[in-house]
């Protein structure tokens, strides 16, 4: 499961529809490309709270992932506290694998 949610991560980067880090997350949230939002578990609990009240507002699944170096990582980029999934198909594949394993989504 963990490889499949990095491999998805990685495509969705490759494809150009992520978006990373929390200024790019809000301003996509905000204008309304997000399709999924994670979050890693080990960013503030005022990040986390702030992500998941604006994806609750706007009914965008919100999700608990992983830490900051792993979705980093993923992304080919440094430590990141969250991304923004902009594809309909990627956040769709994502959600099973969430689903499935032990990730917070709501």
């Amino acid at each position: 499961m963990i490889s499949k949610m990095i491999g998805l991560i990685g495509l969705s980067q490759r494809a150009g529809k992520l978006r990373s880090g929390e200024f790019a997350v809000e301003k996509s949230v905000k204008e309304g490309k997000s399709k999924l939002v994670i979050v890693s578990g080990d960013a503030s609990e005022n990040t986390r709270k702030k992500f998941r009240d604006m994806c609750a507002f706007r009914h965008i699944t919100y999700a608990e992932y992983g830490t900051m170096a792993e979705l980093g990582h993923a992304a080919g980029r440094s430590e990141r506290s969250s991304l923004s999934i902009e594809d309909e198909g990627f956040a769709e594949q994502m959600k099973k694998y969430l689903n499935g394993g032990s990730a917070n989504v709501e």
